[in-house]
């Protein structure tokens, strides 16, 4: 460690690292000063301190608060884990109490494991951790794995089909594409046959266009490994293509297509939506649905994260 790193840390007191994350949860000055029992002048002058160390204005006032900028928001996951790493330090017990905690998680998911596991872990964090929250995300593969390593998410949920060097993976469940139909469907009961399969009509999930504005940010390949490519519209015959499978199940449950989605997935919700869950006519895909995070960092909120989420799945 050289010395402008070592001066960089004598800077950097605890006093401040509270101001940060207050701020950045309650967005003003008077609220803050009031929660950590500081003069106005004394936040102020932490502020200036902090705008100082990172090079950066982290607040910028707005006429509804202090707006973060970007980097102030990359900083928050890093900062709450400091705060939490030293008060393991000084904690007999140590650990993570996520009855005080106003940590802010940061997860990345597709949406449909949002939406399987959300209601679960929202009502963890109601019961357990009652001031703190999480914000999930819709990045996938190497751009999830990428904010993980950069410390801008503190979990990423989805399929890898590689991972790189610094993270590390905890398989949460392994799952299996279905088909879905409406319950009084005129031609599908109870089962599909291929030739049925083909020429009914499908809703897809996924962009079958290269190149585009909403994916230009993915590898491409990548994104295939993992989650599969789309059929050929000659072979299958293609109603729609949409970005979401809980579009697609509401698309098939008011019309007469078909859809392809996860097994787990259409098992939480198919009865509502009062739909058929279906072997597909063909060799399904397996998959797993892994949890991915830093590996060898020390971050005690991130283990209680972790165990429920593998509690909502």
């Amino acid at each position: 460690m050289n010395d402008i790193d070592n001066n960089n840390i004598r800077r950097l007191d605890g006093g401040t690292l509270l101001v940060f994350r207050e701020l950045l949860l309650r967005r003003r000055a008077t609220e803050v000063a009031l929660r950590l029992g500081l003069s106005q002048s004394a936040v102020s002058h932490a502020l200036a301190r902090l705008r100082d160390l990172f090079g950066d204005p982290l607040f910028v006032r707005k006429s509804h608060g202090l707006e973060p900028t970007q980097r102030a928001v990359e900083l928050g996951p890093r900062v709450e884990a400091l705060i939490e790493l030293a008060g393991a330090v000084l904690s007999p017990e140590g650990g993570f109490d996520p009855s005080v905690s106003t940590r802010r998680f940061n997860i990345a998911a597709p949406d449909y494991i949002t939406s399987l596991i959300g209601g679960k872990l929202a009502e963890a964090f109601r019961s357990q951790a009652p001031r703190a929250a999480f914000v999930s995300r819709r990045l996938l593969v190497d751009m999830a794995v990428n904010a993980v390593r950069r410390g801008e998410i503190d979990i990423a949920i989805g399929q890898f089909a590689s991972l790189p060097p610094h993270v590390e993976a905890t398989t949460l469940y392994e799952d299996s594409y279905c088909v879905v139909a409406r319950k009084k469907h005129p031609r599908v009961k109870g089962s599909v046959d291929l030739k049925t399969y083909a020429e009914i009509g499908h809703v897809f999930v996924g962009n079958p266009a290269r190149g585009t504005v909403d994916e230009t940010a993915y590898d491409r390949e990548q994104l295939e490994s993992a989650y599969g490519t789309l059929p050929d519209p000659r072979l299958v015959a293609t109603r729609a293509y949409v970005s979401q499978w809980e579009t697609a199940m509401l698309m098939v449950s008011m019309s007469d297509a078909l859809a392809d989605c996860p097994r787990r997935f259409a098992g939480v919700f198919a009865d509502r939506l009062g739909l058929q869950v279906l072997d597909p006519p063909y060799e399904t895909m397996k998959f797993r649905v892994q949890a991915v995070r830093r590996a060898g960092v020390t971050d005690f909120g991130a283990d209680w994260l972790l165990r429920e989420i593998e509690k909502a799945v």
